[in-house]
């Protein structure tokens, strides 16, 4: 049942991303109302095969990497429907909806590990602080989009030249204030996790430890160097999507070395 839950959430994205390049390809760049829907659906069919896995496990069901990258797509479709519409970036889940995509096939069809770890003995703590983080690494993602936003209208605007997608795209300010502010959520929800993770006193690996620290530095100095104006908003923009990817990197060395041996 989760195979085909996944399989039509998967359908919904694909079509949300094939309305978008329609669009495109006749100069009406709007995602319009199918786009949402498509959205919606998708989250509530992932909502569903994370609650059914959730019952198998018994547990927050993030206990291999197969079921993170479900968990953080579910994630950033999350914290598209809680800030999207705050800042009314009407193509923000356009965007958002081929990098979900992405993130759903590379799970489905890779074969990654789909075993899930079980433990005799949960700490709710340790449950809170590994699903705080990948909610994070869900506004870090939605932050890399409202970035590679920035930079496309930043190079049209350079080239002067209008296009479609200039005059649809969201003001440039607009795009950097939101991709400072997911910055800032994704790292308050970064924090709380490790304060979680502090709390249940469980063992720390060192290489797992200083990556994640790491992580959080980055985007804490973006926060910092943005707030007394050193730092640009077309380099936050350009840092976003790169630490994003770098997240994606590691995100299978952080899950195995998450995992009991």
């Amino acid at each position: 049942m989760e195979a085909y839950l996944l399989a039509a959430a998967t359908f919904c994205l694909l079509s949300s991303f094939g309305h978008t390049l329609f669009k495109l390809g006749s100069g009406r760049v709007q995602p319009g109302r199918l786009n949402l829907v498509m959205m919606i659906v998708a989250f509530g069919l992932l909502s569903m095969d994370l609650w059914m896995r959730g019952e198998v496990q018994r547990s927050c069901p993030i206990n291999s990497l197969f079921d993170v990258l479900v968990f953080m797509s579910w994630s950033t479709i999350l914290i598209y429907f809680v800030v999207g519409s705050a800042y009314r970036l009407s193509l923000l889940g356009a965007f958002t909806s081929p990098l979900v995509l992405g993130i759903l096939l590379f799970a489905q069809i890779t074969p990654i590990n789909r075993d899930a770890h079980m433990r005799l003995f949960r700490d709710h703590w340790i449950e809170l602080h590994a699903a705080l983080s990948i909610i994070s690494y869900g506004a870090f993602a939605l932050a890399g989009v409202a970035g590679l936003m920035y930079l496309l209208q930043n190079r049209q605007l350079k080239k002067r030249k209008g296009g479609t997608l200039l005059y649809n795209l969201p003001p440039i300010t607009d795009l950097g204030i939101a991709n400072a502010r997911l910055i800032w959520l994704g790292l308050i929800l970064l924090t709380i996790s490790f304060a979680a993770g502090f709390a249940s006193g469980m063992q720390v690996n060192t290489l797992k430890f200083w990556t994640s620290a790491g992580i959080w530095a980055a985007y804490a100095l973006m926060v910092l160097l943005r707030g007394i104006h050193t730092m640009a908003p077309k380099r936050t923009a350009i840092l976003s999507v790169g630490v994003f990817i770098f997240i994606l990197v590691t995100l299978p060395v952080i899950q195995h070395l998450s995992n009991p041996k």
